[in-house]
């Protein structure tokens, strides 16, 4: 059995001539099942920690271009690693994912990277892989929402981001609200840009052409480590919201504008949610689903 994304599933050397994708990435890809279950074993240790609970996930249709449109958690690199695996295990689709050009610039995981679906993050590439049906998850936050500030847990950070908006206008692909918590919790952040002890690592940053907004926190988890409390992650996809009624709109920038209002407003909802699900959850942490185990 094979694992595809969502459009002509026509296999890695076959893309359409007319419709190509940046840096050789392939239009279509196919996993089997043993790429799946090497992905699930590189994931394990951290789903083993961190126990996720999914929700919604049958508002994923099973064909046909859609758009889903995230949150980031701090640091923004732990927990859709494994939101992805468990859509294409329980909904037969690999979600397409849209890559840092610092990531993609690097060969060795530039070829994993596309090998697993996932393409430098542009416009154009967006575009395409909606057009050949595929599911793409997109994170409007971007690195900015991802390396946050003290006082930002869960904040959304989508200030004038009205790209995926237009995109999904555009290919009229339906926009699903995709919500995730657990990382935040995880880490306390100890230091943020703005603090003097990061004053060096800020410098860093700019002499590397990195705008100083995106200098990491320092941060810890369990004790003064690095290692993440194992607190339960938790995921929800929200339901469909369709882009019809902004296609004829005179204005795009205008219907841009409020649909990506109605989709903040929607995965704020879900965050709620998940918050609400988190805190009646008695198996949140490591110590809680040790004592579910034990005989009452």
């Amino acid at each position: 059995m094979s694992h595809t994304g969502g459009g002509s599933g026509t296999g890695r050397d076959h893309d359409e001539p007319a419709r190509r994708l940046s840096d050789g990435a392939p239009l279509s890809v196919d996993l089997s099942d043993t790429d799946l279950r090497v992905l699930e074993a590189a994931l394990a240790p951290m789903r083993t920690w961190s126990d996720p609970r999914f929700f919604g996930l049958s508002n994923i249709p099973e064909s046909g271009p859609v758009l889903l449109v995230a949150n980031h958690n701090l640091l923004g690199m732990m927990d859709a690693p494994l939101l992805l695996p468990e859509i294409l295990r329980r909904r037969g689709r690999l979600i397409r994912g849209l890559a840092e050009n610092v990531l993609i610039r690097v060969p060795g995981v530039r070829h994993v990277l596309h090998y697993y679906g996932s393409v430098r993050g542009t416009r154009e590439n967006c575009r395409t892989l909606l057009e050949h049906g595929e599911a793409v998850i997109v994170f409007p936050g971007g690195g900015r929402e991802a390396i946050r500030r003290k006082g930002e847990k869960y904040a959304l950070r989508w200030e004038g981001r009205t790209g995926f908006a237009r995109m999904a206008i555009e290919c009229g692909a339906p926009i699903l609200p995709v919500a995730m918590i657990g990382v935040d919790d995880a880490y306390d952040i100890v230091a943020d840009k703005d603090d003097l002890l990061l004053r060096p690592l800020r410098r860093v940053v700019e002499a590397l052409g990195i705008h100083a907004e995106l200098t990491p926190p320092l941060v810890r988890g369990l004790g003064p480590t690095l290692i993440p409390r194992p607190e339960r992650f938790y995921f929800s996809v929200g339901t469909p919201i369709d882009p019809e009624p902004w296609r004829e709109a005179p204005d795009l920038d205008d219907a841009a504008e409020q649909l990506s209002l109605m989709v903040q407003k929607a995965v704020r909802e879900e965050l709620t949610f998940l918050l609400g699900e988190r805190d009646r959850d008695r198996g949140r942490t490591l110590y809680g689903r040790l004592r579910e185990l034990l005989p009452v």
